[in-house]
């Protein structure tokens, strides 16, 4: 049996899953806390790693080894490779001036966002590496001068696998290099120009490398000691492209993983360069491409339905399923905290169509796990006008769990939903990966993903356009 190892070091927490590389089977797993915050000093993702290692029994029987982790968030190192501040997370939006800046730099309104989107195939927003390069510069120059080198969350963590032996040693992955602004999924190429434009300078980063290429071998700095044999370093991946691969998701998948926040995204053939901004153009993990949409209000807006009508969250779900499709024309638009896609910042939430009939607390769950829905589903939209192929959903995350969700969602999507069981995606796309590097072949193992449910039912239209007519009362209303 030939084991492998795959991390998601993410933004609660790191896990490890080791596997066995033909069949995927799982054998032993571990996983630790991260800090909470929107900056962390990487040491902190160390230690994790070290403790959820540890209680995965070790590394030292595994053949390879890939990290997933966090997008977008910025660590700095000086020529020594020490780190000089707390990497700033994807979720700190301190930044978030200066990708307006960068945005009208480039010229003003949407000659500004095409811009941006035909360089690096996505426009600007406090999420990426670029923008808070921006911000280090501007209001941390003296550690903005220190900067020899900046990498991501990954990539740290690999470069520190392998032994840290020089910044020429740093190595990243094209899913996670796509999202720092300045690294053209489509070109395959840095744009050093607007790394320059954002920070002032070039300072150095990390060698991309391709879907099997080894970042290194496993160095003995974990418990354990070192392994018996030279481990393999797999180049890791993004969190969303390493939760693609754990799924499996081919051309014509779409995976909408409902979290905190909610994301939407397919794996393409084709790059994508949207100048609306609603899609960002970032590589997968496969050498394709993995065209996403981010929302700020998923799962969230399923916790404050609950809270609203006073039930834990599977009551909300049975309330929800007594009520008719459409809630008899009671709306919730879920903009709780402002929204992302579309970019609506100072939005709030809203209910519509609000009669003595659909003053209910089965209606108005009903209205939120159809509001949730719709606001994603205007993503799979945002998506198709990209070129995106729609042939079936893959629901992932927290609020997947919800059986309103799962069986509303193919009436608001319009296509056949297939639920995966609650698994560790994003590590087991990790091992994935590492399995590719250790077996070699054309394309990644295929290994089974049992236990999965498929849900079916008649789009109802309706639902989707009186959506659509309370959405842009709210927008009208943000623009009086």
């Amino acid at each position: 049996m030939v084991l492998i190892a795959g991390v998601d070091s993410s933004t609660q927490s790191c896990k490890v899953v080791v596997r066995d590389a033909e069949t995927g089977d799982l054998v032993r797993q571990g996983r630790a806390p991260h800090p909470d915050g929107t900056e962390v000093y990487p040491a902190a993702w160390w230690q994790a790693l070290g403790a959820a290692v540890d209680a995965a029994g070790g590394l030292t029987d595994v053949a390879a080894v890939s990290v997933a982790g966090q997008q977008h968030g910025m660590v700095c190192l000086d020529e020594a490779g020490e780190v000089v501040r707390p990497a700033l997370l994807w979720n700190d939006t301190r930044s978030a001036a200066a990708a307006a800046e960068l945005t009208a730099e480039a010229g003003a309104g949407e000659a500004g966002r095409r811009f941006w989107a035909e360089a690096v195939g996505s426009v600007p927003v406090a999420s990426f590496t670029v923008t808070k390069l921006r911000w280090l510069a501007r209001h941390e120059p003296d550690r903005a001068a220190r900067v020899a080198a900046v990498c991501l969350p990954h990539d740290w963590l690999t470069w520190r696998l392998a032994g840290a032996v020089g910044l020429d040693a740093l190595r990243t992955d094209r899913s996670d290099a796509s999202g720092t602004g300045y690294w053209s999924a489509a070109s395959g190429e840095y744009r050093p120009d607007l790394l320059e434009q954002a920070f002032g300078r070039r300072p150095r980063l990390p060698v991309v490398l391709g879907p099997t290429d080894p970042a290194g071998t496993l160095a003995g700095v974990l418990p354990g000691g070192a392994p018996a044999d030279a481990v393999a370093l797999g180049p890791g991946a993004g969190d969303n492209a390493a939760a693609a691969l754990g799924v499996g998701a081919r051309p014509g998948d779409v995976v909408v993983s409902i979290g905190t926040s909610g994301t939407v995204f397919s794996v393409a053939d084709t790059p994508a360069a949207d100048p609306v901004g609603a899609v960002a153009g970032f590589a997968d993990a496969t050498g394709r491409f993995l065209p996403l949409v981010c929302t700020l209000n998923a799962a969230r807006v399923l916790d404050a339905a609950a809270r609203l009508v006073g039930v834990p969250l599977d009551e909300l779900a049975d309330l929800a399923l007594t009520a008719p499709a459409g809630a008899e024309g009671l709306v919730m638009v879920p903009y709780l905290e402002g929204e992302r896609t579309p970019n609506r910042p100072d939005a709030t939430g809203a209910v519509h169509g609000l009669t003595l009939r659909t003053a209910t607390p089965a209606h108005l769950a009903r209205a939120a796990v159809e509001g949730m829905l719709c606001a994603l589903a205007d993503g799979l939209d945002a998506l198709r006008a990209q070129g995106a192929r729609v042939e079936r959903v893959l629901l992932v995350g927290g609020g997947a769990r919800s059986r309103a969700v799962r069986r509303i969602a193919p009436q608001v999507f319009g296509c056949p939903v297939v639920v995966p069981p609650p698994g560790e995606y994003v590590a087991d796309g990790a091992a994935r990966q590492a399995a590719w590097v250790a077996l070699g072949g054309s394309a990644p193992p295929q290994w089974p993903l049992t236990g999965t449910e498929e849900h079916v039912a008649d789009p109802v239209p309706a639902i989707r356009e009186r959506y659509a007519q309370a959405r842009d009362l709210v927008a009208d209303r943000l623009h009086e």
